[in-house]
C-alpha cells in the first residue's frame, strides 16, 4: 500500500498550504484517512480524519483553520492550511486506517511544514 504525500514547504506565519495524499481506489473505498503531525521533541498527534463515508474528526487546534477533505475520483485526500503559525511546524503524515482498532494501517512519508518569518 503505497500513500503519497506531497505540498509541504516553508510558508510565513498567516499563510496557507495545502497537503495532499494520494492513495489507491482500494484504500479510499474503504478506509478512514487522516492527517497527523509530529514536531520535533513531541509525539505524533491527530489534525483530522475523514472517513469513507465523509464524517470528520478535528483536533481542537485546528480551530477552523484547517480543512480536510476528499476528491474520490482522483483517490486524493487533502489538508487545506490556513492562518498559519510557528507551532503548525511538523512533520506531517498522511495515514490510512480500516477498522478500530485498526485491522490495516498504513502511513505516508511525511512532508515537511515549516512556518517562519
Amino acid at each position: 500500500v503505497q500513500l503519497q504525500a506531497s505540498g509541504g514547504g516553508l510558508v510565513q506565519p498567516g499563510g496557507s498550504l495545502r497537503l495532499s495524499c494520494a492513495a489507491s481506489g482500494r484504500i479510499f473505498r474503504l478506509f478512514t484517512m487522516g492527517w497527523y503531525r509530529q514536531a520535533p521533541g513531541k509525539q505524533r498527534e491527530l489534525v483530522a480524519t475523514i472517513t469513507s463515508d465523509g464524517r470528520i474528526i478535528n483536533a481542537d487546534f485546528v480551530k477552523g483553520r484547517f480543512t480536510i477533505s476528499k476528491d474520490n475520483a482522483k483517490n486524493t485526500v487533502y489538508l487545506q492550511m490556513n492562518s498559519l503559525i510557528p507551532e503548525d511546524t511538523a512533520v506531517y503524515y498522511c495515514n490510512a486506517r480500516r477498522g478500530w482498532p485498526p485491522t490495516e494501517n498504513y502511513w505516508g512519508q511525511g512532508t515537511q511544514v515549516t512556518v517562519s518569518s
